[in-house]
């Protein structure tokens, strides 16, 4: 608690200036289509809302987007963990609400470029598929938060078990390329999967809960920028998009890029557009956001912080970050100025050599306190610029209807009933 506090006052110390956007996010009314989701599922509608966040380092460590889950699942219900790994993809790997351990189930993800060339492997959002040797296991040990009624498993010809607790294990079947989706008792704490002889491959596995809320799903790779994610596989990755319907997808990119000394501001600038073009194009019904490179801070160039003789942000990061704000605008998606809600400028090296500090030596990444800190200042200023939308709505409509009643008082809702058929098969693999 103390941490947090500090973090406040060293963000509050910083220049008015440092933040370019009202309340961390600039474009908020490109968030109406999520936001028209979070309102039915308040008004009772049995309704799952989805948000998937794809980055780096930072999205990968799970402490910030965990933290963003757990305040809107608090705010909005629990729907389900989402989408995990199909494996375990380095060491130290603790995701929230789930433990996962394996007994001779072996993966690891693979780059999405190889020499700067897309590789053979056709990769979705994890980086490969799991191709484990029969008889490996893999476990899940639920949180009591992560409830699941409904395992997702997304690949590719093959067949696994599912237990959950003691039962009976269950066979799931892929044909082709698809997710396939199998009912669990929603009291079980822990599901076993199993591989069967074969060669089929599993690209990750969907935790789905059997009440209506909110579901984050969070991809990340340490050390990826947005062309490794430009280079995974099209229709793997619409093969586990689409199943699962994402309400808001936040491209989390920028700080490798602002690193590499060598970067092409115009190539990158025209991948970004490209890939919230894509993004449009497979979840065409989903808010984009883009979160903009946090501060960040390396040994020698320009001038340095104050207080140190040697660290500085690198040069293309502030060009990055403004590129990305450019690029939400034109293109029409919202922005979250993370370096603002840090505290602007230098912002990384007061963070660090706070008395608890909440970014680690490398003045990159986050402490554990840090990450809690950062990612509930996001949740609160995207549940606030909710609020904001559904009060200006209220203001502009007084003489509007009351909203409806919860649910079972009236047929089926109308919004976005949770899914029970199969999901659509992708073409291209």
């Amino acid at each position: 608690m103390r941490a947090l506090l500090a973090a406040a006052l060293l963000a509050s110390a910083a220049p008015a200036a440092a933040q370019t956007c009202p309340d961390g996010v600039c474009g908020a009314a490109a968030l109406a289509p999520w936001f028209e989701q979070l309102e039915a599922l308040e008004a009772g509608a049995p309704i799952k809302v989805h948000v998937v966040q794809i980055g780096d380092s930072h999205t990968a460590g799970e402490v910030i987007p965990g933290a963003v889950r757990s305040r809107l699942q608090a705010r909005f219900g629990r729907g389900g963990r989402g989408y995990l790994a199909p494996g375990i993809p380095y060491e130290g790997y603790a995701p929230r609400q789930v433990a996962v351990t394996a007994a001779g189930w072996t993966w690891a993800p693979r780059p999405a470029r190889i020499g700067g060339y897309a590789g053979t492997e056709r990769t979705g959002l994890f980086g490969g598929p799991a191709r484990a040797e029969a008889g490996t296991v893999l476990t899940l040990a639920l949180d009591p938060e992560a409830e699941t009624a409904r395992v997702g498993l997304c690949g590719r010809e093959g067949v696994w078990t599912v237990q959950a607790d003691a039962s009976e294990p269950v066979p799931a079947q892929i044909l082709g390329a698809r997710c396939r989706l199998v009912p669990v008792d929603p009291a079980a704490r822990t599901l076993t999967l199993t591989a069967t002889p074969g060669d089929g491959g599993l690209d990750g596995i969907w935790l789905e809960g059997p009440a209506p809320g909110v579901i984050l799903t969070n991809v990340g790779h340490v050390g990826e920028t947005l062309a490794d994610f430009a280079a995974r596989d099209e229709a793997t990755v619409r093969g586990e998009l689409e199943p699962f319907d994402p309400d808001l997808i936040i491209l989390a990119f920028g700080t490798n890029e602002g690193f590499d000394d060598g970067l092409d501001l115009f190539v990158y600038g025209a991948s970004l557009t490209d890939q919230i073009w894509r993004m449009r194009n497979l979840a065409p019904d989903a808010a984009i956001l883009i979160l903009g490179a946090p501060d960040a801070l390396r040994r020698g160039e320009g001038t340095a912080c104050p207080g140190t003789r040697e660290r500085t942000a690198p040069a293309n990061l502030m060009r990055v970050r403004a590129l990305q704000r450019q690029v939400a605008a034109e293109t029409g998606v919202a922005f979250w100025d993370w370096q603002g809600r840090m505290g602007g400028e230098c912002s990384a090296e007061r963070l660090a050599t706070a008395r608890e500090p909440l970014m680690r030596g490398d003045r990159v990444h986050f402490t554990s306190a840090g990450g809690e800190w950062i990612g509930g200042l996001l949740a609160d200023d995207l549940i606030g610029a909710y609020d904001a939308w559904k009060a200006a709505r209220i203001e502009a409509a007084p003489d509007a209807p009351e909203a409806p009643p919860p649910v079972g008082s009236e047929p089926e809702s109308p919004l976005r009933p949770a899914r029970e058929a199969t999901p659509p098969q992708p073409t291209g693999l």
